[in-house]
C-alpha cells in the first residue's frame, strides 16, 4: 500500500446554529464557522492510524469547493495529511458531480484505498461514497465501524440495522466510514504551523474534465416547525384522551 486517498467536504461547523434565508433561498453561510464534515474528519483520522501502522504511506486529503475551502484543507493537512488538493469551483456540487470529480482525481493519484464519511452534515445524501465506487468498477464498504488492513485486500466491519457486518472486499476499494470506527486527534498549534508548509494544489472542474451541472433543483428552504407548548394532564387517562383528540392514537 502506497497512497491513502481521503475526500472531504466542507459543510456549516455541527455546533452553530444554521438559520434559513429570509427569502427561502438557502441557509445563511455569511459570518458562519466552516468547518470539515465530521463523518471526514473520522475518515482522515482512520486514513492516518493506517499510515503509522503500516508506515510508509501517503495521506492525500481531496475536497471540491470555493476557494475558503483551502482552510479546511490546511486543517487537514495539520492533523497528519501529507497533502491536499482542492477542485476550486463556486458552483454548488451534487453527489454524481462530486463523484466524477473524485474519479478524476483517483485516476490521476492512483490511491490504493478511497476513504470518506458515510454522508456530509449539510445535506446527508449519502450517495457520494457509492457512486464514486459504481463509477471505479471497483469494491465498497459502508457505514465502516472497523478497518484492517489485510495484504492486498480490506477487512471491514459494518454497521447494519441488524447489527454488526464483517466483510472483505480486495484493493483499491472505497469505504466510506460511520461515527463508532474512531475520535479523530486534537490538532496542536505546532501541527497548524507545519501545515502551511505542506503543498495543497489548486485545480478546476474544467482541468480534470469534469463538467458542472445542476440535476436537482431547490425550490424553497424552510425552517423547521417551532416546537409547540406541551400540555400537562392529571392521570393516564387524560393523557390518552389528549392523545387521542390529536390523532396520535
Amino acid at each position: 500500500m502506497q497512497k491513502l486517498m481521503v475526500c472531504m467536504k466542507r459543510v456549516v461547523d455541527y455546533n452553530v446554529r444554521v438559520r434559513v434565508k429570509p427569502d427561502g433561498g438557502g441557509v445563511m453561510l455569511d459570518g458562519v464557522k466552516m468547518s470539515l464534515n465530521p463523518f471526514d474528519e473520522i475518515a482522515l483520522e482512520e486514513a492516518l492510524r493506517i499510515k503509522e501502522r503500516v508506515g510508509t504511506v501517503e495521506v492525500l486529503a481531496v475536497s471540491i469547493g470555493v476557494a475558503d475551502t483551502q482552510q479546511q484543507l490546511r486543517t487537514a493537512l495539520a492533523m497528519g495529511a501529507d497533502r491536499a488538493v482542492l477542485v476550486q469551483t463556486d458552483t454548488a456540487v451534487e453527489p454524481l458531480i462530486a463523484a466524477q470529480t473524485f474519479l478524476a482525481l483517483v485516476k490521476k493519484e492512483n490511491p490504493d484505498l478511497v476513504l470518506l464519511g458515510k454522508q456530509a452534515i449539510d445535506d446527508d445524501a449519502n450517495q457520494t461514497g457509492q457512486m464514486l465506487a459504481a463509477l471505479w468498477d471497483r469494491p465498497q464498504a459502508t457505514y465502516a465501524s472497523k478497518v484492517e488492513i489485510k495484504g492486498s485486500a480490506v477487512q471491514v466491519t459494518r454497521e447494519v440495522d441488524a447489527g454488526l457486518e464483517t466483510i472483505e472486499v480486495d484493493l483499491p476499494a472505497v469505504i466510506t466510514v460511520d461515527l463508532r470506527l474512531n475520535e479523530p486527534r486534537y490538532v496542536k498549534l505546532p501541527d497548524i504551523m507545519k501545515a502551511k508548509k505542506k503543498p495543497l494544489e489548486v485545480t478546476s472542474l474544467d482541468a480534470l474534465g469534469v463538467a458542472a451541472g445542476q440535476l436537482i433543483k431547490t425550490v424553497k428552504t424552510d425552517p423547521p416547525p417551532q416546537r409547540q407548548k406541551g400540555v400537562m394532564v392529571k392521570d393516564v387517562a387524560e393523557l390518552v384522551g389528549v392523545l387521542k383528540q390529536k390523532g396520535l392514537i
